[in-house]
């Protein structure tokens, strides 16, 4: 490896799930002013959107998003609207 390209501020850090609620720790350098206890220790918090713990891949169950039907929806809506 290259010496002086990685940074030297590893740390452990808590990302939080906010889709369930599912917190992990590991080491990171990102960046956050939010902080969560976790086992009595206080850790820096980054929030999340999904994880390997929310992901249809990981969690084998996958949403089937009617996108189409959606779009249908909103031109039937608003038609009445056009010139």
């Amino acid at each position: 490896m290259k010496k002086g390209i990685h940074p030297d501020n590893y740390r452990v850090v808590a990302f939080k799930d906010m889709s369930n609620d599912d917190v992990f720790l590991t080491k990171s350098t990102a960046v956050t002013n939010e902080t969560i206890e976790v086992d009595g220790e206080e850790y820096p918090l980054v929030k999340m959107e999904i994880s390997r713990t929310s992901h249809p891949y990981y969690t084998g169950k996958s949403k089937l998003v009617d996108s189409a039907g959606r779009i249908d929806k909103f031109k039937n809506k608003y038609a009445k609207f056009k010139k």
